[in-house]
């Protein structure tokens, strides 16, 4: 629709969060009508706003098309001691691993529980997060782990419960083949989590060198490297990354680069 206010000659300005016409839940004809929406962004738009340095490299060696990388943001935070999710779920300090994300194919959590169910370990691990026009697939997970008690759904977590998931585990992971930019992985590394991500450029921009990478889609990658990290192998240190990803993805520097955008002519 960027047509209809560009003949009322208004400046507009696009953001995009990611290539959402790779992502499975969409259908042929649905994929190629994103697609098609992102091509107009590329030749209308005064300005477009980015999330992913991969993102912005797409649109320049697709359309030629220049862009703004304005990330999101993330606030600093408390970590809370374990009182919901040890009340609820019978969940300690560090006693678990987390992944915390929209239960949908692309976020890679079949990878996950196949590489923690050949690990031999105490250690649990939580799946947190609700179907997204995915019931089909969030049963099929449900189908998947019901063999293993190790393994706890919560469903869709907010407020305390959810401070309280992030602040106390011992490893944040998320798998995904796909992703825009992950705020999820910005909020675990605020709490000062070790966090083991797939190595697709979307993840390694936002941790860099502060999180622990495996190959994407490669089960026996991420088993290896959730051993060593249960294991204690290649931990980094909480503060590090809370220093780091707070004054990288500051709010209100991101603010200052959206207005400066916005107020341009």
């Amino acid at each position: 629709m960027i047509w209809i206010p560009k003949l009322f000659r208004k400046r507009v300005v696009v953001t995009i969060h990611g290539l959402d016409w790779q992502r499975s839940k969409w259908g042929g004809f649905a994929s190629k009508y994103i697609k098609f929406g992102e091509k107009m962004a590329a030749k209308f738009a005064d300005e477009i706003i980015v999330l992913s340095e991969g993102v912005q490299k797409y649109f320049k060696d697709t359309y030629n098309r220049d862009t703004r990388f304005i990330p999101n943001g993330i606030n600093k935070v408390e970590n809370r001691d374990p009182k919901i999710i040890k009340e609820k779920y019978g969940l300690d300090k560090e006693n678990y691993i987390l992944f915390l994300a929209r239960i949908v194919p692309e976020k890679g959590l079949d990878y996950l529980i196949d590489a923690y169910k050949k690990i031999n370990t105490n250690m649990k691990l939580v799946i947190a997060g609700g179907a997204s026009h995915t019931n089909d697939y969030y049963k099929s997970i449900q189908e998947k782990i019901k063999d293993d008690n190790r393994i706890i759904m919560t469903g869709f977590v907010s407020g305390q419960e959810l401070e309280e998931l992030y602040s106390n585990c011992y490893l944040y992971v998320l798998p995904s083949d796909i992703e825009g930019m992950p705020i999820s992985l910005l909020e675990a590394m605020s709490y000062g989590r070790n966090c083991l991500v797939s190595n697709i450029q979307e993840n390694i921009d936002v941790a860099k060198d502060k999180a622990i990478s495996f190959e994407k889609s490669n089960i026996n990658d991420l088993k290896e490297k959730l051993e060593e990290i249960i294991n204690g192998n290649n931990l980094k240190d909480a503060q590090e990354i809370k220093n780091y990803i707070l004054n990288k993805y500051n709010w209100d520097d991101i603010v200052d680069k959206t207005e400066i955008l916005y107020r341009k002519g």
